[in-house]
């Protein structure tokens, strides 16, 4: 009898092949040249160009009778030579890393060396602390410019109810005593009126919120936001009121502020230069903060504007064009300001020095508004200069919070790509919160409490870790091939001998002697009591130490004996086949386009029927089936991860079109 046949063992089902993961999005680009431009100029020209740049010419000019001004005749020699050595080729190495690698400053410390990539988490904490004063500061200039929509400007008379009977005004007057009690009348209005001073008693006593004021900050906001939304592609589009505007309106405040009497008394005392001051440790210091924090590379914001360019963008020319223009911006607004603060002496009867009291936001809240109050004119001038601070501020917050906003998602693209406008909202909810402590009777103690510990020394150290990263550790040779891919040339000796060495010794030298020299936080009258200094570098600590704490982490969770791990932790983790692949074969839209595709047309044939069938693209915008090959060609050859098999797989698919 027949034995049955056995029944064949079920054979086991082969394993589920993983889930490919997501693609990340394609990385948005600049829609012209000239709104990259516009954005880093909008960027490093900001209030401080305004502002600090002059005034750090006024204050280096000591006591009256004690020692004569430095002005800006001699203080241009340690600021040219400050941005040559320093300020400008961080400039340029910043321009240069966020186009190559093509990401935010939290991610790219994976391409360069992982250890340091707290500086990235730094980077952001820093940003945010300047968004909760900054925005302030430009919420007051728009309180400005509505208070300015009258016939008779309210910081022009005593007769307003905030008004004190130390207030004096020469408004059409002659003869005007002028004591060391008396008040002007834009003086009370901005202390009094818009920042309510008197009702609070200090940091201890800081009041309740100045409503007008969480209005127009609101208003700030949601212009930030819609000017963020959508990314480059909006932020673009403004950039081209926002960083033009002040340039005319400098240009116009310059013509009048040249035609008032007395102007010249503050060109003199502006160009008159005093070499003795060179020999002075702090006149130099005050050069090398002033180019760093006008240029502005530490901040991030370098690298996510930049990140948006081509790859073969010539940074090189935009970082050298953009600082020329960032210095001479802060060169004219010394004489904007200063043929003002002549023409305030001539009516008080004063010398220059003793026109200005304090420094800071003030001189644009109280000098330049006093001035134009007692000028022809005065409504239009007054719209016109707070339009441009408005512009001039939005600019800088712009940059500062794109910069955030890049980090974070390149660091988690497939969490947050599709996501940007809630992100976004995110992100501007939480500067405004931050914001609000600022928006009290004391606020602007708190302001100058951000400023002066928020951005201070913590961003000049991560400017300096940053340069010592790149050069030292990522390697000067290195890095300078990077740029040779870009741009077709290898920067010269004096660029690799500046951010080797000459660089780094600057920053390091202003810490230092910014540490050792920490003179009393005073404004206006008020004494900042010792616990507010604690807390003021509590503040400067707490975005620095996200550097240290992130070595120890990633030490602590990479495997391997010390010596391993400080060799994995020192070396870039992404390799060239996980790079963009312009960074590892920069000719490759030119190959691809002149050689590979025109002997892939012959698949049109084949492609033909499927020609009408269409998808959308992760853009939204419908492809075809001729168009899903072609770029299917190009994915190949990007998952292949190295130049030689990217070469192969492209001339197989060219031989196999061919035949």
């Amino acid at each position: 009898m027949a034995t049955p046949a056995a029944e064949p063992l079920p054979r086991p089902a082969p394993p589920a092949a993983p889930r490919p993961a997501a693609p990340a999005p394609s990385r948005d680009r600049w829609r012209r040249k000239v709104d990259f431009l516009l954005s880093v100029i909008g960027f490093a020209v900001d209030l401080g160009n305004v502002w600090r740049f002059p005034y750090v010419c006024y204050q280096n000019g000591g006591v009256k009778g004690f020692c004569c001004p430095l002005s800006a005749g001699a203080f241009l020699i340690p600021y040219t030579l400050m941005a040559i050595f320093g300020g400008v080729p961080l400039f340029y190495m910043e321009l240069a890393l966020g186009q190559f690698h093509r990401v935010g400053a939290i991610p790219i410390w994976k391409n360069i060396c992982p250890i340091f990539k707290g500086i990235g988490f730094a980077i952001c904490i820093i940003n945010l602390y300047v968004a909760f004063y900054y925005n302030t500061i430009i919420a007051w200039a728009l309180y400005y410019f509505y208070s300015s929509f009258t016939a008779t400007l309210p910081w022009t008379s005593c007769a307003n109810p905030w008004n004190t009977p130390n207030c004096t005004s020469y408004l059409g007057r002659s003869n005007v005593t002028w004591t060391k009690d008396s008040k002007s009348p834009a003086e009370e209005f901005y202390m009094r009126r818009v920042l309510a001073l008197q009702n609070s008693h200090g940091l201890d006593e800081v009041g309740g919120i100045r409503w007008h004021l969480l209005l127009c900050l609101f208003l700030i906001f949601a212009i930030v936001y819609f000017s963020l939304w959508k990314g480059v592609k909006t932020s673009g589009k403004v950039v081209w009121v926002t960083a033009t505007l002040p340039y005319v309106v400098l240009f116009v405040l310059l013509i009048r502020g040249t035609t008032l009497p007395g102007a010249w008394r503050g060109i003199v005392f502006y160009l008159r230069p005093s070499w003795e001051k060179l020999t002075s440790t702090a006149v130099w210091v005050d050069a090398a903060a002033q180019i760093f924090f006008s240029l502005g590379p530490g901040f991030g914001v370098l690298l996510a504007l930049a990140s948006y360019n081509p790859f073969h963008n010539n940074c090189y020319r935009d970082a050298v064009v953009t600082s020329i223009i960032n210095c001479l911006t802060s060169f004219l607004s010394g004489f904007v300001i200063f043929t003002v603060l002549g023409y305030m002496a001539e009516m008080r009867g004063v010398e220059v020095e003793d026109v200005a009291k304090d420094k800071g936001p003030s001189l644009l809240f109280i000098t330049y508004p006093e001035a134009i109050g007692n000028m022809v004119g005065s409504t239009f001038f007054a719209i016109l200069f707070f339009l441009m601070m408005i512009t001039l501020g939005l600019d800088s917050t712009f940059g500062g919070l794109e910069a955030v906003i890049t980090a974070i998602m390149d660091e988690y693209p497939h969490l947050l790509a599709k996501r940007r406008e809630r992100f976004v909202l995110g992100l501007i909810t939480v500067c405004f919160l931050g914001s609000l402590a600022t928006l009290t009777n004391g606020g602007s103690y708190i302001v100058k409490l951000l400023e002066e510990f928020g951005a201070g020394c913590s961003i000049l150290a991560v400017v300096f870790l940053e340069a010592i990263a790149v050069s030292w550790f990522y390697g000067i040779q290195q890095f300078c091939s990077d740029v040779k891919a870009m741009l077709g040339f290898t920067p010269g000796i004096y660029w690799q001998v500046c951010w080797v060495a000459i660089s780094p010794v600057f920053l390091a030298f202003i810490i230092v002697s910014s540490l050792l020299d920490q003179p009393p936080l005073t404004l206006f009258d008020y004494q900042y009591p010792a616990w507010s200094i604690s807390v003021g570098y509590l503040i400067g600590a707490s975005s620095f130490l996200c550097i240290p704490v992130y070595m120890a982490y990633k030490l602590v969770w990479t495997p391997g004996s010390l010596k391993q791990r400080l060799a994995v932790c020192l070396r870039p983790e992404k390799t060239k086949g996980e790079l963009p692949l312009e960074s590892v074969f920069p000719d490759w839209e030119t190959i691809l386009a002149s050689e590979y595709l025109p002997a892939l047309q012959p698949l049109q044939y084949l492609l033909k029927p499927f020609s009408k069938c269409k998808r959308k693209s992760r853009e939204g915008r419908p492809q075809t089936g001729s168009q899903l090959a072609l770029l299917g060609v190009q994915s190949a050859a990007d998952a292949l991860g190295d130049f030689q098999s990217q070469h192969a797989v492209l001339s197989g698919l060219r031989k196999s079109a061919g035949s």
